[in-house]
Order: structure tokens, then C-alpha cells, then sequence
């Protein structure tokens, strides 16, 4: 059956899910009253599934609705002034993010287009409902005017200089908005170039791909938001410990990746095993009402082969990622050196 681009499937009514409104930034930093008149006005809002490819808005959609990634991963492409796509100006907006929020209050049509990168959750707030919720809370209205405020201070920017623009949303589209990494895109666009770089020079060159060890029970027990706590948390454990020739990515969900130019398998095992200590023993949270949760993190080591490949590289990574993960967790493991040809 062939995938329909426009038609997104309806899976039920907000009211049906247990999903903390605390976790959308719309709705955060909201007292409890308000966020009760919230909850029942947006009861009965749709909950959409958008399959990855799907296109959720285009320059086609009115400005009628507001739509929230409950889960998944939505990517913006923008126009440029003669209705082309730009390349590589791919913006992702995760969960708790909002997409579409300017046209709903101009009532003009899009001016990019919004489809799923991956299978997506989303929740559908038409127009009417979000001028209901600006005029039923002030806090919905402060979250709503501090994002207009950066959309519009990016469009004078644009403004002012389209140059200097397109290299802020292009390296504004290269790092992860949540744990500050580089995220998945930049990662397909640089990974390529520093593996031919290193064949080029016959330089080692190893990656290391970090799983946070039982992310859902950690979000099911202390919440979505404590959930970014963690992520954060491991992300400043990677960026701590790094030189600054390495680079630290977010390969996606609770994985993360780590490249280390100029390094063997020896030396990246070493690594490793140092970032794995640190991160078993970085709190996550310090409230005085909750106990001291640690996180931990299974770590696959691979190092780049003669005639290998991007895609050959992470499999290999994930390989031992795998392994480490099926040992125990909490442990590094690395991939077996193949024989080279002399």
C-alpha cells in the first residue's frame, strides 16, 4: 500500500493520553489552575500519526492549526522568496516543540514545508482553541510571545543580512536544541567528510556510540522533564571529557555518538572507559525531596578500516554497542579490528 503524503491518521483525543503538559513548552511554567482550564480545553484535540515522509504542512495549508510533536520528529524546510526549497536549511523540532503557531495568528499560509522525519505523535490544536487558551492564560500567552520573539528577531535578521541568516539557520539546524549537541543532520554531513579525510591521510580515526542504559524506565519513573535532565546530563559528561578536536552528536532518542579524530582503538577504548565512570556517577537532579538518581550508559567502540565506509563504520559501532548492552550495560565493549591487506 502506497504511504499517502497529506492524509495523517487520527489515533485519538487528547483526553485519552497520559502525556504531562509540563513537557510542552507552550504550556510550561504554568500554575496548577491554569493548567487545568488548559487540560480541559484541549481535551478533546485531536492526536495525529504522521509516518516518516508524510508532510504535515506545505504552502498549500491555511493557517488553522496549531500542531505539538507529542513524540517523534518533525523537519521545516524553508522557502526562499521565489517558493523554491532551500537546501540544507532543515530545521527539526522534537518533542514538546510546536510547528505552524505564526500562521495560526496571521492566518496566512505557510511559508515552508513541515513533514516527519520519523513516525510522529502529534497533537492538533485548531485556531479557535489557541486563541482560547491565549485569552484563558497568561502563561500560554508568555510562552507564545517569548517563541514569536525569536522567529521574529531571526526574520529581521534575515532582514538585515540574508548571508549572515542562512549561516545562523544553517548552523542553527546542526545542533540539537535540547542537549546542545551536534545533532543527526550534521552528523550525516560531516561524519562522511572526516572519514574520507582520515583514509586520505592514513590517520586513525574511531567513533563511540552511547546508549543511556533503560531511558523509558528512567522517563516513566521520574517524568518526561527529568528525562531531558538526564539527556542534558550525559551531553555535558561527553562535551566535558572531550578534546576539542573530538566532536559529540545526538544520534537520536538517548543515543549519542562520539568522534575521535587521530585516535586508535587503544586510545578510544581508554576514552571510553573514562566517560563511562564519569557519566555513572553524574546526578541527574539535586532536589531535597528526591533521592540521588545516577544514570549509566552502554558504549560501543569503533575504529575506521581501510576502504570503510560511513554506514560500515556505525554498523560496526552499534555492533558493539549491542554487545555491551547484552553483557550487562554500564560497560564498554569494542569492535574487532579487520584484517587489513598488506
Amino acid at each position: 500500500m502506497l504511504l499517502d503524503k497529506t492524509v495523517l491518521e487520527r489515533v485519538n483525543t487528547f483526553k485519552h493520553l497520559e502525556y504531562p503538559l509540563e513537557a510542552i513548552q507552550l504550556f510550561r511554567n504554568i500554575s496548577d489552575n491554569n493548567l487545568g482550564v488548559i487540560r480541559h480545553l484541549i481535551q478533546e484535540c485531536e492526536i495525529v500519526r504522521a509516518r516518516a515522509g508524510q508532510t504535515v504542512l506545505d504552502a498549500s495549508s491555511a493557517g488553522s492549526r496549531l500542531y505539538i510533536v507529542l513524540s517523534g520528529a518533525l523537519g521545516v524546510t524553508m522557502l526562499n522568496e521565489d517558493g523554491n526549497h532551500l537546501e540544507n536549511t532543515i530545521t527539526q523540532y522534537l518533542p514538546g516543540e510546536c510547528v505552524g503557531e505564526i500562521s495560526v495568528l496571521d492566518e496566512e499560509i505557510h511559508s515552508a514545508t513541515v513533514s516527519a522525519i520519523q513516525d510522529s505523535m502529534l497533537l492538533v490544536i485548531e485556531s479557535g482553541i489557541v486563541w482560547q487558551l491565549i485569552d484563558e492564560s497568561n502563561g500560554v500567552a508568555r510562552n507564545l510571545l517569548q517563541l514569536l520573539s525569536f522567529r521574529i528577531r531571526a526574520a529581521n535578521a534575515q532582514i538585515r543580512s540574508r548571508k549572515k541568516v542562512g549561516e545562523f539557520y544553517r548552523q542553527l539546524s546542526m545542533v540539537d536544541g535540547l542537549t546542545g549537541l551536534h545533532n543527526r543532520a550534521w552528523l550525516n554531513q560531516q561524519l562522511p567528510s572526516l572519514i574520507q579525510a582520515a583514509l586520505g591521510s592514513n590517520q586513525p580515526l574511531s567513533i563511540v556510540m552511547v546508549d543511556l542504559d533503560h531511558f523509558k524506565r528512567f522517563n516513566d519513573t521520574y517524568g518526561h522533564l527529568r528525562g531531558d535532565d538526564a539527556l542534558q546530563a550525559a551531553a555535558k559528561v561527553l562535551n566535558s571529557g572531550l578534546r576539542p578536536t573530538d566532536f559529540a552528536a545526538r544520534y537520536g532518542g538517548e543515543e549519542m555518538l562520539v568522534i575521535l579524530p587521530d585516535t586508535d582503538l587503544p586510545a578510544a577504548s581508554i576514552v571510553a572507559e573514562r566517560l563511562c565512570q564519569r557519566l555513572r556517577s553524574a546526578p541527574v537532579f539535586t532536589d531535597s525531596d528526591k533521592p540521588l538518581p545516577h544514570i549509566t550508559g552502554s558504549f560501543g567502540v569503533a575504529t575506521l578500516q581501510e576502504g570503510e565506509d560511513f554506514q560500515k563504520l556505525l554498523d560496526r559501532a552499534d555492533s558493539a554497542l549491542y554487545f555491551a548492552k547484552q553483557s550487562g550495560r554500564n560497560q564498554v565493549a569494542c569492535a574487532p579490528v579487520l584484517n587489513r591487506t598488506n
